[in-house]
């Protein structure tokens, strides 16, 4: 059974977990600390925080940030809901803008279209979360030009690019946002199971981050009164395990040759749909590398006279399953009914949505298998 993106575990990775489990330490201990460590040295970043998952990580962010209420945060529509709904647990009010129809991010026009009317009513906007969609690179020094002329705080959600590269450079999330964001998923890049990680080169939002991810509590780590511990925020419990972090360590070994795998089946998807105007693939500039979380590919169901529907039954026959990279966060019922959203508001994402299906690419799919799939929506569609 062929799904859109799966794990890849090896003996090392087995290895690596057995030993954690069987060390004195498999909550919290020095796997931990050493991931960390792993992280800023591979991701050019002064500090990391490992945290439960990348929605704790983005909810972490936008508490050191300091967003409350009345804050405005601004996201793209077209995400997993974690970066919206984290400034909804900070009691701040997330707005979208809508995707660039080409590369598939946040449109940077629109962007600041958007920051202007804002400013023009008087609405504080705290923050910009942008997200690398599907592992491809923002324009990042535009971004953060955008960010600094307005004064807006920028966080790189980068749970899609682990291993991407922007103008050559595979350090470039913490060199331009003022926090990133990791998941580590199992159908990310690399995987912990669950977990993520938060990276910055701001010592004081570390300390916050790393005060919050454990109840907000600071230990006394003098001999005066060993047992003491003071609880100085209202924090959580978003703390990530030393059987994780072994995992993560094992897996960060291999993290170029993953995303070099996925870069060779997106090779195939590109030249078996390049060329036919019923097919469109994201565009990616010429100095980028594509982290390739997820393979987009927009299909013209309306002109090819096929259903969505159809060739998702279709492929699911021949046990192959395709998925849908994402619904409209603005036109899922919680937002609609919170913040009044309706169709018709961000255009390009809803015409994204209705077009978009999500190849498989994963590490242990078979380059003869990626080409056999991508032949087989292509004669389904133009039958």
């Amino acid at each position: 059974m062929i799904f859109y993106g799966r794990q890849s575990i090896d003996k090392f990775d087995e290895k690596a977990v057995v030993s954690a489990l069987k060390s004195s330490h498999i909550t919290q201990g020095p796997k931990v600390e050493k991931f960390e460590k792993l992280l800023s040295k591979n991701f050019g970043s002064k500090y990391c925080c490992a945290v439960s998952n990348g929605t704790s990580g983005l909810h972490l962010a936008g508490l050191a940030l300091g967003w409350k209420k009345n804050d405005l945060v601004l996201c793209s529509p077209i995400s997993f809901l974690a970066a919206s709904n984290a400034a909804i647990y900070c009691n701040s009010r997330p707005d979208f803008v809508d995707i660039n129809k080409e590369n598939f991010n946040i449109d940077l026009e629109k962007l600041e279209k958007k920051i202007i009317f804002y400013r023009k009513k008087g609405k504080k906007i705290k923050s910009i979360v942008a997200t690398d969609f599907a592992g491809n690179p923002c324009n990042w020094k535009r971004l953060s030009l955008i960010a600094k002329k307005y004064r807006i705080k920028l966080i790189n959600d980068n749970c899609h690019a682990l291993g991407a590269k922007y103008n050559g450079n595979k350090s470039y999330a913490a060199f331009y946002a003022d926090i990133v964001v990791h998941s580590y998923h199992a159908v990310k890049n690399i995987t912990t199971g669950e977990g993520g990680a938060v990276l910055t080169n701001n010592k004081d939002i570390y300390d916050k981050i790393k005060i919050l991810r454990s109840h907000g509590v600071v230990k006394n780590k003098t001999n005066r009164e060993p047992w003491n511990y003071e609880m100085r925020f209202l924090g959580y419990n978003y703390r990530i395990s030393d059987i994780q972090c072994s995992l993560g360590i094992s897996q960060l070994k291999k993290l170029s040759n993953f995303v070099k795998k996925r870069n060779s089946i997106a090779k195939i998807y590109k030249e078996v749909f390049s060329g036919n105007k019923l097919f469109k693939i994201q565009e990616i500039r010429k100095d980028d590398y594509n982290g390739h979380h997820l393979f987009p590919l927009l299909i013209d169901f309306q002109k090819s006279g096929k259903k969505k529907l159809g060739l998702f039954k279709f492929l699911k026959k021949k046990n192959i399953h395709l998925q849908v990279h994402y619904t409209p966060i603005h036109l899922q019922p919680f937002y609609m009914k919170k913040f009044g959203y309706k169709k018709g508001d961000f255009p390009i994402a809803e015409n994204f949505f209705k077009n978009e299906i999500s190849l498989p690419i994963y590490y242990n799919l078979e380059l003869s298998k990626a080409k056999k799939i991508a032949s087989m929506i292509k004669n389904y569609i133009l039958k």
